[in-house]
């Protein structure tokens, strides 16, 4: 991925949304060519001249300072995600290192294996930086599909959300988890634009999905975090669930997702219930 082409795409998106009134800037009614602030206004706000500002958003971000991304970012209102990927792409560290990083296949430790297969009666699995999910227990498969079925390449959260067939009846609020997974990818692309299975992920994805190539131009970034899933499940019906996102402590490019109910709750009986199912009687009702 051509993270120049990323950098000055990322910051064209984020000016293109505020308006001068969104930031307590006087707007005289003239007729605006492009949506949002202009580049002066936003030089401006950040305390920057407009050629420093301008060589940033045509892609040169290589001697910029981190007070100038910190200012740029405050004039911008960017979130905590948004910041931390105007950062990669501005200044990315450790080439090599990242380079060599992102080849190498996610090694999952026995000891998480086991965890996930202690935490009966919650769905878990464990998500890669490419939100490929390298690991997951019985109650996973059993609520969000056999992920031991599907070959290798497939056991990729983007590729399930986009391109498998019951995507759409699995996940009530689909627009919802397709903009989350897409943010995510995004995040991760600024972190590891030189991992080329990345890359082809994104390409493939392009290629397939309209709604994956609408949503990948609109530079959506945010952090995989926790909050509320609405899911159809064929044989329990409709759940509620909260998820949770937690950091493998060695490892902050995988991570644990987890998903519960509200105690007492209906979708919390449809979850007991499903515990109770074997994963083969699940399977053959999708």
């Amino acid at each position: 991925m051509d993270q120049r082409a990323d950098l000055s795409e990322f910051l064209r998106s984020r000016r293109a949304r505020l308006k001068p009134e969104d930031v307590g800037l006087p707007d005289f009614g003239r007729h605006r060519r492009v949506p949002g602030l202009r580049r002066e206004e936003l030089a401006q706000l950040a305390g920057v001249s407009v050629a420093y500002y301008t060589r940033l958003e045509q892609g040169n971000g290589r001697n910029v300072s981190v007070e100038v991304l910190d200012a740029i970012a405050r004039a911008l209102r960017l979130t905590d995600a948004e910041r931390a990927h105007l950062t990669h792409l501005a200044k990315p560290t450790h080439r090599k290192k990242k380079r060599a990083a992102a080849t190498r296949a996610h090694a999952v430790r026995p000891q998480l294996q086991h965890l996930l297969d202690a935490m009966d009666g919650v769905p878990a699995y464990l998500l890669g930086r490419r939100l490929d999910i390298v690991a997951w227990n019985r109650m996973a498969r059993a609520l969000l599909g056999d992920f031991a079925a599907l070959e290798p390449r497939e056991r990729n959260m983007a590729r399930q959300v986009f391109l498998a067939p019951n995507a759409r009846d699995l996940y009530a609020d689909w627009d919802a988890k397709a903009t989350e997974v897409v943010s995510v990818l995004r995040m991760y692309a600024g972190c590891w634009a030189d991992d080329p299975e990345l890359s082809a992920l994104v390409g493939e994805l392009s290629l397939r999905s309209q709604e994956f190539r609408t949503l990948w131009a609109a530079h959506l970034v945010q952090d995989k975090g926790h909050g509320t899933k609405r899911l159809r499940h064929p044989l329990v019906g409709e759940m509620t669930l909260t998820y949770e996102t937690l950091r493998v402590p060695d490892d902050h490019d995988l991570a644990l997702v987890t998903y519960t109910a509200e105690p007492g709750s209906p979708s919390a009986e449809a979850l007991r219930l499903l515990a109770h199912w074997g994963v083969d009687e699940v399977a053959t009702t999708r």
